[in-house]
This record gives C-alpha cells, sequence and structure tokens, in this order.
C-alpha cells in the first residue's frame, strides 16, 4: 500500500533516501535479519516454555494415575513374648518368638475408585494440556502480526513525512511567489515537524514488536522483519464443527473427575481391612506354629462426612462451571465467526478506501499545483489517505484477532486445518 500514484520518479526515489536515511541500521538489519516464517515457528510450539509446563504437568498426573494402581506395600513384622519375667518366665525358655506379614486388603472397590479417579485427572490434564498449546499458538500469531503492522505502520509513517515534506516545499513556492501567506509555510512546517515525531514513535513500536517476537519464539538473534505475511492472509471458511469445542471437552472431563472423586471419599468411609500371616517360635519346646489373623478399623468417629460433601460440593461446582462453558462456548464460537466475516468485508472496504483516497490525493495535488486547489483541501486529502491506509493495516490486524479466536475455540492452530 505504498504506492505512490501520479508522482514523479525523483519523488518516488526521495522516499527511499528518507527511508533509509532514518534509520540506516533498522534498514541494513531488515536486509539480513529475518524472522522465521510463521509456519516454522509453529512447529516449534512443543519447544516454547508454556507447552513444555502444560505437558509437564499431564505427564505428572499420568505418573500419578499409574501409581494409583499400585498395591499397597505390605508390613513385615517381630515379635518376642513371655521372656525375662519372673518364675518360669525368667531368661529365654518360654519365649515366643513371631515373624508376621500383614496385608492391607482394598475391599468395597477402594481401589479401583482411586484408579478410575486419577485417570479421570490424568485426561483432563492432556487436554488442559491441548489447550495451552493452541491457546501458545494464538498468542504467537498475535505477536507475529502485531510485529508486522508495527513494521507497516513504520512504513506509513515513512511515507506520510515524504508527503508532508514534498507539500511543504510546494507551499513554500507558492509563498516565495507571493501567491499564499507566510503563514501557510510555518503551518506545512509545523506539520513536517508533527510527521517526524509520529515517524519515530512508529520506529519505537516497532522495535518493541520484534523484540516482543523475538523473545516469544525463542529467537536466537533479534529480528527486524517477518519471514511471511500474515496480515494479507484471507482465513478460511470454518466448517460446522459436531464435537464440543476444546474448552467444554476440558470442563466434561473436570466434571467426570470431580464425580470419580465423590467415588473415592464415599469409600474411605467403609473400613480399612488388613491380614496377617505369622510364623511363631516356641522356644522352651522348639516348636513352630502359623498364626493368622484379621484387622478391621471400626468408623466410630470419623465417618468421612466432612469429606463426602465437600466432594459433592466440588462436583456441583464442576456442573454449574460445564453448564456456563457450554454456553458461552456457543455464543463465543458465533461472535467469533461473525467478528471474523465482519473482518473480511472491513478490509475489503478498506482496501477500496485506500485506492479512493490514493486517487482524491493525487487530484487534489494537480489541483493545488496548478492553483485550484487551496492547501487546507490538500491537507485534507493527504489525511484521509494517511488514515485510510492505517485504516487498512488496522482492519488486518483485526481480522488476524478474530481468526485467533476462533481457532482457539476449534483447538487448532490460527490459519490452519480445523482437526
Amino acid at each position: 500500500m505504498l504506492i505512490m500514484l501520479g508522482r514523479p520518479r525523483w519523488t518516488v526515489g526521495l522516499a527511499v533516501v528518507v527511508l533509509a536515511m532514518v534509520s540506516p541500521a533498522w534498514a541494513m538489519q531488515a536486509a539480513t535479519d529475518s524472522a522465521p516464517t510463521y509456519e516454522s515457528l509453529i512447529e516449534r510450539l512443543d519447544a516454547m516454555p508454556s507447552t513444555l509446563e502444560a505437558q509437564a504437568l499431564s505427564d505428572a498426573a499420568q505418573a500419578r494415575a499409574q501409581q494409583a494402581a499400585a498395591l499397597p506395600n505390605p508390613t513385615l513384622s517381630y515379635d518376642r513374648e513371655n521372656f525375662s519375667g519372673s518364675g518360669p518366665y525368667s531368661g529365654n525358655r518360654a519365649a515366643e518368638n513371631t515373624l508376621a506379614v500383614n496385608q492391607p486388603l482394598e475391599l468395597w472397590g477402594k481401589r479401583r475408585a482411586r484408579v478410575q479417579a486419577a485417570q479421570a485427572e490424568a485426561l483432563a490434564a492432556d487436554l488442559r494440556a491441548g489447550q495451552q498449546r493452541w491457546w501458545s499458538a494464538g498468542q504467537l500469531a498475535q505477536v507475529y502480526s502485531a510485529a508486522e503492522a508495527s513494521e507497516r505502520r513504520y512504513a506509513l509513517a515513512t511515507e506520510a513525512l515524504s508527503l508532508i515534506e514534498q507539500d511543504a516545499q510546494a507551499v513554500a513556492a507558492l509563498v516565495r511567489e507571493g501567491r499564499e501567506a507566510t503563514l501557510r509555510s510555518v503551518q506545512a512546517q509545523s506539520e513536517v515537524e508533527s510527521a517526524r515525531a509520529t515517524l519515530d514513535e512508529a520506529r519505537a513500536i516497532r522495535d518493541a514488536a520484534f523484540a516482543r517476537l523475538s523473545a516469544w519464539a525463542m529467537l536466537p538473534t533479534p529480528v527486524a522483519t517477518v519471514g511471511n505475511s500474515l496480515l494479507d492472509r484471507e482465513p478460511k471458511a470454518s466448517l460446522v464443527q459436531t464435537n464440543d469445542p476444546l474448552s467444554v471437552q476440558v470442563t466434561q472431563a473436570e466434571l467426570e473427575a470431580a464425580s470419580r472423586l465423590v467415588t473415592v471419599e464415599k469409600r474411605r468411609a467403609l473400613p480399612d481391612v488388613s491380614a496377617a500371616v505369622g510364623l511363631r517360635r516356641f522356644e522352651e519346646t522348639g516348636d513352630d506354629a502359623m498364626t493368622a489373623g484379621i484387622t478391621l478399623t471400626v468408623p466410630l468417629f470419623d465417618r468421612n462426612r466432612g469429606g463426602i460433601r465437600a466432594a459433592y460440593a466440588d462436583q456441583r461446582a464442576a456442573e454449574a462451571r460445564l453448564t456456563a462453558q457450554k454456553q458461552a462456548a456457543y455464543a463465543d464460537r458465533l461472535a467469533a465467526q461473525a467478528t471474523l466475516e465482519a473482518s473480511n468485508s472491513r478490509t475489503r472496504a478498506a482496501d477500496s478506501g485506500v485506492a479512493a483516497a490514493e486517487e482524491a490525493y493525487r487530484l487534489s495535488r494537480v489541483g493545488f499545483d496548478a492553483g485550484r486547489i487551496s492547501q487546507l483541501e490538500l491537507r485534507s486529502s493527504r489525511a484521509a489517505l494517511i488514515a485510510a491506509r492505517n485504516a487498512a493495516v488496522d482492519a488486518r490486524q483485526a481480522r488476524v484477532m478474530a481468526e485467533i479466536d476462533l481457532a482457539l475455540l476449534e483447538g487448532r492452530a490460527p490459519f490452519g486445518e480445523t482437526p
């Protein structure tokens, strides 16, 4: 959109020289330090810290599910009775030595409930890891498009400064010829200084945006230009999905985990049973005998009523979150689709506005040079052209943001294929 319509070749060359003189260091970097393409950065999602963290949490949940299936360890005990007493029990002649193994028995479905709860939590963690991955993809697309937009706005600010300087030179010529008051020249010079300040601000915003892109994508060296364009991509029409959005799937998995925990808490209220088997040695006669026993806890004082109520409360909270998430996901999807369609229309309208503004400015400049158009009219058409070009960048950036929102709901990378 940096087309200089209706201008002689020396004006185009002047704009190029101005761009190089404004920031020669950046111009040199732009030729050598280009960011990788968006697709190549998407392929690196699994190496980003946020994705690594989510995957690590998922791995931890999977490990806890595996651990939940482990049987409780047995207890080995040794008892020595009837020794060092009085009368017939003095010394060790009447001593009895017992070696026993005690094994907890997870009856009443306790182990099964614990395993199912851990597996449900692992599934929820795995879905959250996938959700985090697509969130990271959206953030990457946002940072990438912001860097590209700042680069374009910097180029537009450079172009605007060139146009304003050219107009200021034309005004100065008319002032020298006595065809315009000196005030017009002062006003034109003031516009030049304002445009230079705008250019400095655009440069700072551009440098900050590329610094964020370099940091977010974990690039080894800073970059100063994007590898390919996201702003010029028109997102493909999204197909109607029959499966639930990823956010709903995550909430459903969390509800399932909460329901499984209710069962776990109920099983905890039941008695704990342990079986013991041992070998007893009678020192006085040298005989051996087997021992066996059952231990049963009596749930007299602690029946885990508070734990059960808390588990039911967590389940109700998860049900409420699921209901709200379903409603929000449905509304968010409709809104994202509508916003994306509106952004496409807005982009097409902005491009048409740029073409019209460029032609209007060209005709205004011709009329001004011929003395048929006033400086105010020329300034108005130039301001309209600058605003139209910036509006076109804004429309493209808004389109990218709409695609990011829709992609996150569908569980995919922005501008990627719908699963």
